[in-house]
């Protein structure tokens, strides 16, 4: 795999993107649904031009990922904020199509500016059903989140401003626990629904991902479609590249303190710090489980932080100076987070076109580095 390459480097590959969207095509399709990218996964807009011939449009997170998708994905522009700046709604203004706000008072304060400008609006609510286990950091539901209107701070005097609502609660999460998750929303706002043009499920549908249930997805869409007469939106993040995307990197140093450990030319600190964040341990080409396999290695980054670690994999042959591994399901939450921590150098992007030929996209240096810092 593009082995005249220099390591580290992300590759995206467009066969496996291709599946992964003509699945969610047929889900918008069958559904009756609007299917639009979320930007805070994946923003290589190298390849918006294929992934807008199958979604919608696209969903940012504030002023920047906005433009971005008007400017260069093109269809609807949808965007949320916990908190809208002053200064930057009036630049929104000129890029979303779509506006949700976090609580009444930003709805009250932004929303008929929105409206004035013939915008849509609406209020993303809390539904207060927590389906998540073991990521409480990716929870919108947990006690305490700051992230949706729970009924009890709804105001049934603002629904003149409204066109939609909004909910996000999933997190890497299959159909059944979206509908525990709607009748938990049905139950607290349903009554509303009918006033509404539209509704928003969030992001967090698993749908690309083997062994998921996408005839009970459909059916979801489907009968909330047909029962309240909105057009319904998805919005994720994670199926639209899941699978799709590698980060090929070399063996610098092998050292051994009580077991064996192989420093890489990559970072979990810089280069995926979902790693750290989640956690969780990101598959690899070839590897298995610590001592699945005759030779165990714990994998690390080259950064002075001691957490700096990916984890323990083990190899059928022992790993030497210069080995090449290839991290896998490195498209999602990888270069939208990506840092230069310790100056460590960001790594390159590759584009694998379906024809096998490998493009080098972009590739960064000193300045990249040197022009976030004063």
């Amino acid at each position: 795999m593009g082995q005249e390459l220099k390591t580290p480097y992300f590759l995206v590959d467009e066969a496996a993107l291709r599946r992964n969207l003509e699945l969610l095509a047929e889900v918008a399709q069958r559904g009756g649904c609007r299917i639009l990218l979320a930007q805070k996964a994946f923003s290589m807009f190298y390849c918006y031009p294929l992934l807008r011939q199958y979604l919608a449009g696209t969903t940012a997170s504030g002023l920047y990922e906005a433009r971005l998708g008007h400017e260069l994905f093109g269809g609807e522009t949808h965007v949320f904020s916990p908190a809208y700046q002053e200064e930057e709604l009036q630049q929104l203004l000129g890029y979303a199509d779509d506006f949700v706000f976090n609580s009444p008072r930003q709805l009250e304060k932004f929303g008929p500016r929105a409206k004035a400008a013939g915008k849509s609006v609406g209020l993303r609510v809390n539904p207060e059903c927590s389906t998540q286990e073991g990521h409480a950091i990716y929870d919108p539901c947990a006690p305490g989140s700051r992230l949706g209107t729970t009924l009890a701070q709804f105001q049934e005097s603002q629904l003149p401003l409204l066109d939609g609502l909004h909910f996000h609660t999933l997190c890497e999460q299959d159909s059944d626990a979206l509908e525990v998750t709607v009748k938990a929303f049905e139950e607290k706002f349903g009554r509303y629904l009918s006033r509404m043009k539209w509704l928003n499920l969030g992001g967090g549908h698993h749908i690309t991902r083997p062994g998921y249930d996408v005839e009970r997805l459909i059916g979801i869409v489907r009968r909330l479609r047909e029962t309240y007469g909105v057009q319904v939106y998805l919005e994720p993040g994670e199926a639209v590249v899941l699978n799709a995307g590698f980060l090929v990197t070399s063996v610098l140093e092998l050292v051994h303190n009580q077991m064996d450990i192989a420093i890489l030319d990559t970072s979990a600190a810089c280069h995926m710090p979902d790693v750290l964040e989640m956690p969780y341990r990101p598959p690899l080409e070839g590897a298995g489980q610590p001592g699945e396999k005759a030779h165990t290695y714990r994998l690390a980054g080259p950064t002075c932080l001691a957490g700096d670690v990916i984890g323990d994999y083990s190899f059928d042959a022992p790993l030497k100076e210069g080995d090449r591994l290839v991290f896998e399901d490195m498209a999602l939450y990888t270069m939208v987070k990506t840092n230069t921590f310790n100056g460590m150098p960001l790594p390159s992007i590759v584009w694998r076109a379906a024809s096998g030929e490998e493009v080098l996209v972009r590739s960064f240096g000193y300045e990249d580095f040197k022009q976030r810092l004063s």
